[in-house]
């Protein structure tokens, strides 16, 4: 395996808004990563404070939705917007020596930005997936691809990496986004 990491964050089911408009990208980067060699990792969000409706421990809404192609046991439950709040991914990290990440998911304004800041801030390279990532609000989007660029983050998109069979980082290749 290459010390790199494909990250699906929150895609379960009380992401229903928008999920559906990326659910299909968001697959065939899972085929990507499996043909590449790179972990595919999921997150799920759980809830525990009382106030809240979703992603309550236990509950349909709290699990990953059907159509989510699962091709690993990598599995792992966090309690805020970082990934890395969870010790299990963070012991899977340092355990597997990843350095390298792909990120796709939910929400572009929440639990992504938070982890694209948080693996950034620990020194890691990242790549978000601006075709695979998506928010409650879809007007935020381009405005979050901003920030992840002013973080260090490489943006790319499925596209791109699908015209790659070498494994060669993309973020080394021209890259043709469309930030407003």
């Amino acid at each position: 395996m290459q010390k790199k990491a494909l990250v699906v964050i929150d895609i379960q089911n009380d992401i229903t808004k928008n999920y559906k408009e990326i659910i299909d990208r968001i697959n065939q980067s899972i085929d990507w990563a499996v043909k590449q060699d790179i972990h595919v990792v999921y997150i799920r969000h759980e809830n525990l404070s009382g106030g809240t409706r979703t992603f309550k421990p236990n509950t349909r809404g709290a699990e990953l939705v059907s159509d989510l192609k699962i091709v690993s046991k990598n599995i792992f439950t966090k309690y805020k917007g970082n990934a890395l709040s969870s010790e299990a991914f963070a012991d899977f990290i340092d355990k597997n020596e990843i350095n390298d990440f792909y990120i796709t998911g939910a929400d572009a304004a929440a639990c992504v930005k938070s982890t694209c800041y948080n693996l950034r801030k620990a020194g890691y390279r990242v790549n978000v997936l601006s075709d695979c990532i998506t928010s409650y609000d879809k007007r935020n989007i381009d405005e979050m691809l901003r920030y992840y660029e002013s973080k260090g983050c490489e943006i790319t998109g499925i596209n791109v990496l699908l015209g790659s069979d070498s494994g060669i980082y993309e973020a080394d290749k021209p890259q043709h986004h469309n930030i407003k």
